[in-house]
């Protein structure tokens, strides 16, 4: 059954410097501002959008936000990347920008990873060769040590119902 949906529209995530966030991602990402939010003539919230409309990030001033979120330390989202050389030259990017990054995490079979913390902390993960893949349940169970094993089987006792179901 499709719903009609057709992809996420955005990702918005709270920032405590308007200003400074967009730039930030303006510059690393290549983004474009696509909209703001103004409350009674301040702007409180901006779109960045992809040249090619590939995905979007909202920003909007955290004390504006219910209840202030702080995500520091947190991937909120993920964006996949083409391959993994495109981790390691948006890695270079970064460096190249003054901006902190954790460095590409290449897992061979499981995929690789790069993280880079916004301004605010919140963390940007990037993905190529994810093993994750659509019409395919894959768990992944990552021990004490940091290494990752896949299951086939879910482990959540119930499956989930739709309203129509219940």
């Amino acid at each position: 059954m499709s719903l009609g949906l057709v992809r996420i529209r955005h990702a918005k995530l709270p920032v405590t410097d308007l200003r400074r966030s967009v730039d930030w991602y303006l510059a690393l990402l290549d983004l474009e501002v696509a909209a703001e939010f103004s409350e009674q003539g301040v702007v409180r919230g901006a779109q960045l959008t992809a040249p090619d409309g590939g995905f979007a990030i909202a920003l909007r001033e955290r004390a504006f936000c219910a209840s202030e979120p702080d995500l520091a330390g947190f991937d909120a989202f993920a964006l996949e990347a083409e391959s993994v050389q495109a981790l390691h030259d948006l890695a270079a990017r970064c460096e190249r920008l003054g901006v902190a990054c954790g460095g590409v995490q290449d897992r061979g079979e499981y995929g690789a990873s790069l993280d880079i913390p916004d301004p605010d902390g919140t963390v940007l993960r990037f993905l190529a060769n994810n093993v994750i893949v659509p019409g395919r349940f894959l768990g992944l169970d990552v021990d004490a040590s940091g290494q990752p094993s896949l299951y086939e089987k879910p482990r959540l006792k119930d499956p989930m119902t739709t309203p129509s179901e219940s």
